[in-house]
């Protein structure tokens, strides 16, 4: 038992990076799951982990942002608690174009792309869409320098783009912050938004796989979980604040070239797993 919860701080660790920076969680989770699996665990087990693991994230985000997400804070005046509602609008209405989706399609798409080879060409072709759409924005003025200045129509593009995240490897903050920045978001707006996005639609796929996987399990497994999500929400913290001040001064360059050594390093994994 000892060494699966060192197993599960360090999918904790992973979670809590991958999730929030524009490089695929679902990579990443594909390559350490070929080394480190739990003793006896069932694939039921592992979906409701990965979902928990997803929920200290989540709550990293609440927590960081929680003045900002909060329209009932009595040290907000009329003026700034309107704008918070506004916010919450332009993030339901980005939610749901992926929520339709997901619903609809999610265990369909997982049954279809959920493999080595998707995953491994999603990485890639989205890296090199990183670096195009930089280089395509060098020395140019951002459209929205804030959340508060994307209309509520740009708000439902970001959310279309976050569609494409349903296709494993493509990760849903690399979908929004791409989107987002070709839409005319500044950096650390897209970041913003995309964190803000993630509440509302990660809880609800939480909520849907934990329905159906049951919460039935050992006294183990449940010490399992618990240190995965402490972790990950520890992880997504610093992660969280890391991004948002590196972007004030960066690109998202180096997340594109890491996207492409990661889709190679992906795609050699599956031809190694073929021929051994």
């Amino acid at each position: 038992m000892f060494l699966d919860i060192i197993k599960s701080i360090i999918f904790g660790i992973v979670q809590g990076i991958t999730e929030w920076l524009p490089i695929s969680s679902t990579g990443h989770l594909i390559l350490f799951e070929q080394f480190l699996n739990f003793e006896n665990a069932s694939e039921s087990f592992m979906g409701m982990y990965r979902v928990v693991i997803q929920l200290g994230s989540i709550l990293a985000v609440i927590v960081l942002f929680f003045n900002k997400l909060n329209p009932f804070s009595k040290k907000k005046t009329e003026k700034q608690r309107h704008s918070t509602y506004r916010l919450w609008i332009k993030v339901i209405i980005a939610v749901i174009p992926a929520g339709v989706l997901g619903v609809l399609l999610d265990d369909l798409l997982d049954s279809i792309f959920y493999n080595y080879i998707t995953v491994a060409c999603t990485l890639v072709i989205y890296g090199v869409l990183f670096i195009l759409l930089e280089n395509r924005n060098k020395g140019k003025e951002f459209k929205y320098k804030s959340i508060s200045q994307m209309s509520y129509k740009t708000a439902f593009k970001v959310g279309a783009f976050q569609c494409l995240s349903l296709i494993p490897g493509t990760s849903r903050s690399g979908s929004t912050i791409l989107g987002g920045v070709f839409l005319g978001a500044s950096r650390q707006t897209a970041a913003e938004f995309s964190f803000f996005l993630a509440v509302p639609v990660m809880l609800g796929a939480s909520l849907l796989k934990m329905l159906k996987y049951g919460f039935a399990m050992t006294g183990a497994e449940f010490a399992i979980l618990i240190f995965g999500f402490i972790t990950a929400f520890i992880v997504s913290v610093a992660v969280i604040r890391f991004l948002m001040d590196f972007v004030k001064k960066h690109d998202f360059k180096l997340f594109g070239w890491y996207r492409i050594v990661l889709g190679i390093i992906v795609f050699a994994v599956f031809i190694f797993s073929l021929i051994f």
